[in-house]
């Protein structure tokens, strides 16, 4: 036990796993061996956090969360796999992390996410930083979320599908291809509406800086180019990095075709 770590007497806390200082568990909470949790963590009553899980400073797991468990993937065969979680997040009454797969060996989320109640991060995913996850979103294996993404309550997120920094994703709505960065889209089946503008300008986006990514939006949408084409006119033109390569570098990366 950690320096001033407080764990409830009814929690079960195996003596191998590692625990940092000032961590408190909460009653009839669960974590098993192989966890690694570093400090200033707080772990809510009846939480489960298993399996070869490291989880960084400063994170708070609401009651029934669980953190760690076997992949839900016929494949699996029970390899050491792995979830690794950053810094200052916060995982809401009865979220799921599941552990990855043989294919690429870990899940991971990043720092600075919120995942409210009930949402479910399958094996394989990958979530970058500022992500926000809201309630009873369920994300297939394999998904990607960058940075500063927000996805609405009760979305589905078909595996595979790769959500781009900055974009935001309305409520209810059942992803299967890839959201490009800086856009917002909704719906079933998921169409893009047009630039994130209000979410950037929240991020200290400069109103010049918005009005390029819209330019890039507009030739993205709006030119009746292939993907292939504005690549090539993204990597000409007169527009400026860090959010040309950004778009860029979605674009050549993009698995699963770009949502209408």
């Amino acid at each position: 036990m950690g320096i001033k770590s407080e764990f409830h007497p009814t929690a079960i806390v195996h003596p191998s796993a590692k625990i940092g200082e000032r961590v408190k568990i909460g009653p009839y909470s669960t974590i098993g061996e192989d966890v690694v949790i570093l400090d200033d963590c707080v772990v809510g009553n009846n939480v489960l956090i298993e399996g070869h899980t490291t989880i960084g400073r400063n994170n708070v797991f609401h009651h029934g969360a669980s953190i760690g468990s076997p992949p839900q993937d016929l494949k699996y065969e029970g390899q050491a796999t792995r979830v690794d979680i950053g810094d200052d997040n916060t995982f809401r009454e009865f979220v799921t992390v599941h552990r990855g797969t043989g294919d690429t060996g870990k899940t991971t989320i990043g720092s600075r996410c919120f995942l409210m109640a009930y949402a479910h991060v399958a094996h394989d995913c990958v979530l970058g930083d500022e992500v926000i996850i809201a309630n009873a979103v369920n994300m297939g294996g394999h998904v990607h979320v960058e940075d500063y993404a927000s996805i609405g309550g009760v979305s589905a997120v078909h595996q595979f599908v790769s959500i781009g920094q900055h974009a935001f994703i309305g409520g209810g709505s059942r992803l299967t291809r890839d959201i490009p960065p800086f856009v917002m889209a909704a719906g079933n089946p998921c169409r893009v509406y047009g630039v994130n503008s209000v979410g950037l300008e929240r991020r200290g986006f400069s109103a010049a800086r918005r009005g390029m990514i819209k330019r890039m939006y507009m030739l993205l949408y709006r030119q009746g180019l292939n993907v292939s084409q504005v690549i090539e006119q993204l990597k000409h033109g007169d527009f400026e990095d860090p959010d040309r390569s950004i778009l860029v570098d979605f674009l050549v990366a993009a698995g699963r075709g770009i949502t209408k």
